[in-house]
């Protein structure tokens, strides 16, 4: 399989440890390609979303090396200058209860830009409408639905400051971001993560998920990790004719296998 693109992203032999015993990652060699859509699969307590969090300089690994764009990362988000943008959409969507959705989605430029208000409020609403929520800064988060609240933190991932373009992410990081909803609202949710992938800035994006509609619908690509390692890679088509008993395993479901059930 030849990837296509460019590598953005690159983690070269890296391991995370949690105490003594707990290997989450270990030795894990990942490349990122633009314009790419990437799953990372696997069962659950596997690194899947260690991995997004070391990406987004948010975790440091404990050894390995992290490369953006061909420059070598020291440090965690704040210690260092990433020469793209990475914006994260979290599981739980991660809104401040407090404030209204034009608050939360404009967070960071209220907080930290010059912009004046109604400026900022003109971008917010902006990123509502793209996410398919017109008309809704002033209501708070307990207002909405899951699937909604979803939709206003991708909002907030991807509002840019048209003052620093530069600082806009190029690549967004998805964990678990179809959780938790029933089937119609995952639906809306994964109809969505692909239109954003053709009309932000943010093309390339890295899935955490366990869902199969949602891998399906919203990757091109696949890495399936267990006991800390990568133990295949292969395009989304490859899912069903592979006869990597760990993918087959995982994707029937079956309690039988090489997938240790516990």
């Amino acid at each position: 399989m030849q990837p296509v693109g460019e590598p953005v992203i690159e983690l070269k032999g890296v391991s995370k440890s949690f105490g003594k015993d707990h290997v989450v990652l270990d030795n894990v060699d990942l490349t990122i390609y633009r314009g790419q859509a990437l799953g990372i699969i696997g069962p659950s307590g596997t690194g899947k979303s260690t991995i997004l969090r070391i990406i987004a300089g948010l975790l440091a690994p404990d050894s390995g090396e992290i490369y953006i764009q061909g420059q070598r990362r020291e440090g965690l988000v704040g210690d260092y200058h990433d020469p793209i943008g990475i914006g994260m959409v979290f599981q739980q969507a991660a809104l401040f209860d407090s404030l209204t959705v034009d608050e939360n989605v404009g967070f960071l430029l209220y907080q930290h830009s010059k912009l004046p208000r109604d400026r900022i409020r003109q971008l917010v609403d902006e990123c509502l409408e793209m996410v398919g929520l017109p008309g809704t800064g002033d209501r708070f988060p307990a207002e909405l639905s899951g699937g909604m609240r979803k939709r206003v933190s991708f909002a907030r991932a991807i509002i840019t400051n048209p003052e620093h373009p530069a600082e806009s992410p190029e690549i967004l990081l998805y964990d678990e971001p179809t959780a938790g909803l029933d089937p119609i609202a995952s639906t809306v949710i994964e109809d969505l993560i692909r239109q954003l992938q053709g009309r932000s800035s943010s093309s390339t994006y890295v899935m955490v998920t366990h869902q199969d509609s949602t891998i399906r619908r919203t990757t091109d690509r696949i890495v399936f990790l267990y006991q800390g390692k990568v133990q295949w890679q292969g395009l989304v088509q490859d899912i069903d004719t592979t006869d990597q008993p760990l993918v087959r395993q995982f994707f029937s479901g079956s309690v039988e296998g090489p997938i240790q059930v516990g």
